[in-house]
Protein backbone atom coordinates (compact mmCIF):
# COMPACT_ATOMS: atom_id res chain seq x y z
CA UNK A 1 0.00 0.00 0.00
CA UNK A 2 1.28 3.55 -1.21
CA UNK A 3 2.24 5.77 2.05
CA UNK A 4 -0.96 8.46 2.49
CA UNK A 5 1.09 11.86 2.82
CA UNK A 6 -0.72 13.46 5.91
CA UNK A 7 -1.64 17.05 6.03
CA UNK A 8 -2.35 19.38 9.30
CA UNK A 9 -6.14 18.27 8.23
CA UNK A 10 -5.15 14.64 8.65
CA UNK A 11 -3.59 15.21 11.93
CA UNK A 12 -6.95 17.29 12.96
CA UNK A 13 -9.15 14.17 12.46
CA UNK A 14 -6.37 11.77 13.97
CA UNK A 15 -6.40 14.01 17.10
CA UNK A 16 -10.11 14.72 17.66
CA UNK A 17 -10.73 10.97 17.10
CA UNK A 18 -7.57 10.03 19.47
CA UNK A 19 -9.58 12.41 22.17
CA UNK A 20 -13.01 11.44 21.81
CA UNK A 21 -11.81 7.63 21.90
CA UNK A 22 -13.95 6.65 18.93
CA UNK A 23 -16.39 9.33 16.36
CA UNK A 24 -17.87 8.99 13.13
CA UNK A 25 -17.07 11.77 10.79
CA UNK A 26 -20.09 13.39 11.99
CA UNK A 27 -18.58 13.45 15.62
CA UNK A 28 -15.42 14.71 14.22
CA UNK A 29 -17.37 17.49 12.17
CA UNK A 30 -19.25 18.45 15.72
CA UNK A 31 -16.10 18.73 17.77
CA UNK A 32 -13.85 20.27 15.31
CA UNK A 33 -16.92 23.15 14.97
CA UNK A 34 -16.88 23.37 18.71
CA UNK A 35 -13.27 23.17 19.75
CA UNK A 36 -10.76 24.32 17.08
CA UNK A 37 -12.91 26.04 14.26
CA UNK A 38 -11.44 29.44 15.87
CA UNK A 39 -8.14 28.98 15.08
CA UNK A 40 -8.14 26.07 12.46
CA UNK A 41 -11.23 26.01 10.25
CA UNK A 42 -11.85 22.56 8.07
CA UNK A 43 -14.57 22.56 5.80
CA UNK A 44 -16.98 19.85 6.26
CA UNK A 45 -16.47 18.02 3.55
CA UNK A 46 -13.01 17.65 3.91
CA UNK A 47 -13.46 15.80 7.60
CA UNK A 48 -15.60 13.18 5.59
CA UNK A 49 -12.57 12.69 2.70
CA UNK A 50 -9.95 12.71 5.47
CA UNK A 51 -12.08 10.10 7.53
CA UNK A 52 -11.82 8.04 4.17
CA UNK A 53 -8.13 8.69 3.51
CA UNK A 54 -7.10 7.82 6.64
CA UNK A 55 -9.30 4.13 6.95
CA UNK A 56 -7.88 3.58 3.85
CA UNK A 57 -4.42 4.22 4.42
CA UNK A 58 -4.67 1.97 7.95
CA UNK A 59 -4.82 4.87 10.75
CA UNK A 60 -8.20 4.29 11.22
CA UNK A 61 -10.62 1.53 11.29
CA UNK A 62 -14.34 1.45 10.96
CA UNK A 63 -17.40 -0.53 12.82
CA UNK A 64 -20.84 0.28 11.49
CA UNK A 65 -23.13 0.42 14.93
CA UNK A 66 -26.25 -1.87 14.16
CA UNK A 67 -29.76 -0.71 13.70
CA UNK A 68 -30.77 3.04 13.09
CA UNK A 69 -28.85 5.10 10.81
CA UNK A 70 -26.28 1.79 10.20
CA UNK A 71 -23.49 4.77 11.32
CA UNK A 72 -19.74 4.29 11.48
CA UNK A 73 -17.73 4.84 13.96
CA UNK A 74 -13.97 4.99 13.91
CA UNK A 75 -10.79 4.26 16.14
CA UNK A 76 -7.15 4.88 15.61
CA UNK A 77 -5.36 2.24 14.68
CA UNK A 78 -2.02 1.62 16.31
CA UNK A 79 -0.19 2.99 13.22
CA UNK A 80 -2.79 6.04 13.48
CA UNK A 81 -1.90 6.56 17.16
CA UNK A 82 1.81 6.21 16.01
CA UNK A 83 1.34 9.11 13.06
CA UNK A 84 -0.28 11.03 15.51
CA UNK A 85 2.56 10.88 18.40
CA UNK A 86 5.39 11.33 15.70
CA UNK A 87 3.24 14.51 14.65
CA UNK A 88 2.62 16.26 18.04
CA UNK A 89 6.40 15.26 18.74
CA UNK A 90 7.96 17.48 15.76
CA UNK A 91 8.58 20.44 16.61
CA UNK A 92 9.09 21.59 13.35
CA UNK A 93 8.62 25.37 12.22
CA UNK A 94 6.12 26.01 9.60
CA UNK A 95 5.23 29.95 8.79
CA UNK A 96 1.89 30.84 9.60
CA UNK A 97 -0.34 32.01 6.55
CA UNK A 98 -2.58 34.65 8.07
CA UNK A 99 -4.78 34.49 5.34
CA UNK A 100 -6.71 38.20 6.29
CA UNK A 101 -8.87 39.36 3.74
CA UNK A 102 -9.19 42.92 5.42
CA UNK A 103 -5.15 42.79 5.08
CA UNK A 104 -5.23 41.19 1.59
CA UNK A 105 -7.77 44.21 0.90
CA UNK A 106 -5.26 46.95 2.01
CA UNK A 107 -2.55 45.90 -0.04
CA UNK A 108 -4.55 46.37 -3.26
CA UNK A 109 -5.78 49.75 -2.09
CA UNK A 110 -8.85 49.50 -0.30
CA UNK A 111 -10.14 52.53 1.84
CA UNK A 112 -8.74 51.97 5.44
CA UNK A 113 -11.84 54.27 6.96
CA UNK A 114 -13.70 52.09 5.25
CA UNK A 115 -12.50 48.67 6.60
CA UNK A 116 -10.84 50.17 9.97
CA UNK A 117 -14.21 50.50 11.90
CA UNK A 118 -15.59 47.15 10.74
CA UNK A 119 -12.21 44.78 11.47
CA UNK A 120 -11.81 46.82 15.05
CA UNK A 121 -15.22 46.14 16.08
CA UNK A 122 -15.42 42.27 14.60
CA UNK A 123 -11.95 41.71 16.19
CA UNK A 124 -12.69 43.23 19.58
CA UNK A 125 -16.10 40.69 19.40
CA UNK A 126 -14.15 37.64 18.81
CA UNK A 127 -11.82 38.85 21.59
CA UNK A 128 -14.56 39.17 23.63
CA UNK A 129 -15.75 35.72 23.18
CA UNK A 130 -12.70 34.22 23.65
CA UNK A 131 -12.54 36.06 26.96
CA UNK A 132 -15.53 34.59 27.90
CA UNK A 133 -14.66 30.94 27.62
CA UNK A 134 -11.67 31.62 29.36
CA UNK A 135 -13.43 32.46 32.37
CA UNK A 136 -15.92 29.90 31.80
CA UNK A 137 -13.79 27.31 31.52
CA UNK A 138 -11.41 28.10 33.93
CA UNK A 139 -9.56 24.83 34.74
CA UNK A 140 -11.44 22.28 33.11
CA UNK A 141 -9.86 22.16 30.18
CA UNK A 142 -6.11 20.98 29.70
CA UNK A 143 -3.05 23.17 29.68
CA UNK A 144 -2.30 22.83 25.57
CA UNK A 145 -5.83 24.14 25.35
CA UNK A 146 -5.56 26.89 27.62
CA UNK A 147 -2.89 27.66 25.70
CA UNK A 148 -4.44 27.64 22.31
CA UNK A 149 -7.57 29.75 23.66
CA UNK A 150 -4.79 32.23 24.88
CA UNK A 151 -3.50 32.49 21.53
CA UNK A 152 -6.72 33.20 20.38
CA UNK A 153 -7.10 36.26 22.81
CA UNK A 154 -3.88 37.95 21.72
CA UNK A 155 -3.99 37.39 18.33
CA UNK A 156 -7.58 38.57 18.70
CA UNK A 157 -5.70 41.86 20.92
CA UNK A 158 -3.26 42.22 18.20
CA UNK A 159 -5.88 42.55 15.30
CA UNK A 160 -7.84 45.36 17.26
CA UNK A 161 -4.44 47.41 18.33
CA UNK A 162 -3.87 46.75 14.46
CA UNK A 163 -6.95 48.52 12.96
CA UNK A 164 -6.55 50.58 15.42
CA UNK A 165 -3.57 51.94 14.51
CA UNK A 166 -4.81 52.13 10.52
CA UNK A 167 -7.96 53.92 11.64
CA UNK A 168 -5.52 56.56 13.26
CA UNK A 169 -3.58 56.48 9.96
CA UNK A 170 -6.26 56.99 7.93
CA UNK A 171 -6.64 60.74 9.47
CA UNK A 172 -3.17 61.42 8.68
Amino acid sequence: MPETRLTTSSYLVLGIIDQLGEASPYDVKIEAARTVAPFWAVPHAQVYAQCDRLLAAGLLSEVRQEGGRNRRVMRLTEPGAEALAGWLADSAFVPVEARERGILKLWFGARPEVHAPTQIEEHARALGEYEGLAESVGGLITRGQREALEFGIRYERMMVEFWQWVAGRASE
